[in-house]
């Protein structure tokens, strides 16, 4: 891990540097990860906006703008930011990935779909949004595509419990609650904080239940 002393120094230069030039896109880019770094989200805003204004391809400052806007639980300008990067760099994946979870907290579950799956084609192996995918499609009732996408979420990440605790979800829905129970121990075992009303449901059909 690099040192506190480094960032500092860093951040000296970068303020040099746009003290010779106000508008270089880059320092003020880099001075916004850094107040972002720090929770300092104000001053890490205008930064990235102001990076933006003097750079044609800031698609990394609308992602971390989208984030921010995140933090405040402003939905929409999520959205927004993160249209504005995938305008600037159609291939960025994660642009899709923070659009598509943005969707599915809005109850947009097209958009939701349409954005995720736009980011696993750029990105097979994005764990999160296979994930995210999941609650998507049972968020749209399609129990049967959910278990399928979630198959391939813990095929991609196996030890990601988040991964195992939507696939168990899906199973519970589908009535399969013998799959439900093994993909919920997984969870647990990768320490994944499964809601206890969840855990109490499946009890009788969890390893540890039945040993009880």
């Amino acid at each position: 891990m690099e040192k506190e002393s480094d960032f500092r120094r860093f951040e000296a230069e970068q303020q040099v540097r746009l003290g010779e030039n106000p508008e270089c896109a880059t320092s003020l880019y880099n001075l916004g990860v850094l107040a972002l770094r720090e929770g300092r989200l104000e001053e890490a805003e205008d930064y990235f906006l102001e990076a933006i204004r003097n750079g044609l391809r800031m698609f990394e400052a609308w992602v971390n703008l989208g984030y921010i806007y995140f933090k405040r639980g402003e939905l929409e300008k999520v959205i927004e930011a993160n249209k504005a990067a995938v305008e600037i760099e159609p291939r960025y994946s994660r642009g899709y990935a923070n659009l598509g979870f943005a969707y599915l907290q809005l109850e947009h579950t097209e958009e939701a779909i349409a954005a995720l799956e736009k980011a696993l084609e750029l990105e097979p192996r994005m764990a999160q949004a296979w994930c995210n995918l999941v609650s998507a499609y049972l968020q749209k009732g399609d129990i049967d595509k959910a278990i399928e996408v979630g198959r391939t979420a813990v095929e991609v990440a196996p030890d990601f419990g988040l991964a195992h605790n939507n696939l168990a979800c899906a199973y519970y829905l589908k009535g399969d609650y013998e799959r439900a129970a093994e993909h919920l121990e997984l969870a647990l075992k990768y320490h994944f904080p499964v809601h206890p009303e969840f855990q109490e449901a499946l009890k009788p059909y969890l390893k540890r239940g039945k040993e009880e």
